[in-house]
């Protein structure tokens, strides 16, 4: 772990950008609670022209995936810090993906209205604005964000 100060001020802001990713594609988990506390929505002001970007072309997340994956994790000549936060976002997004097919899953046996899948549906996407807000903290002091149960698989992945 880098103590403040060690890295270097455009490593933390690339760093930090990265989050923004989970917050547009754990949006959808959260439009129920998102119409009933419209206040909520000014987190995703200042995103809607990425959001519309991101939504308005259907392969995009796919292919910002594998941008990540191997222009920024697997490049060596990328520092360790952006590449560590890189892969935590990028395992975020696969749980999210995860989180998905569930609820597919779910909303054929449940009511899409059910306290369950509404709970179910708040707890993903507070735990995902929760986790990426932590991480752009941690990456603007320059301190590793380290997500818990994730943290170690990117650790893992990133040499």
């Amino acid at each position: 772990m880098a103590a403040p100060g060690v890295t270097e001020a455009k490593d933390r802001v690339l760093a930090a950008l990265i989050y923004i990713l989970p917050l547009i594609y754990g949006l959808p988990f959260g439009i129920p609670l998102l119409k009933d506390f419209p206040i909520l929505s000014t987190l995703y002001v200042p995103l809607s022209p990425l959001i519309s970007l991101y939504y308005g072309f259907p392969l995009m997340g796919i292919i910002i995936f594998f941008v990540l994956l191997f222009a920024v994790v697997r490049n060596e000549r990328v520092s360790h810090f952006i590449r560590f936060n890189a892969m935590q976002v990028i395992l975020l997004n696969i749980l999210l993906f995860i989180g998905n097919l569930i609820f597919a899953i779910l909303e054929q046996g449940f009511s899409p209205n059910s306290l369950l899948v509404l709970t179910l549906l708040n707890t993903v996407f507070l735990g995902t604005v929760a986790a990426s807000i932590y991480g752009m903290v941690q990456s603007a002091r320059g301190v590793y964000a380290e997500l818990p149960g994730i943290a170690e698989a990117a650790y893992s992945q990133v040499r």
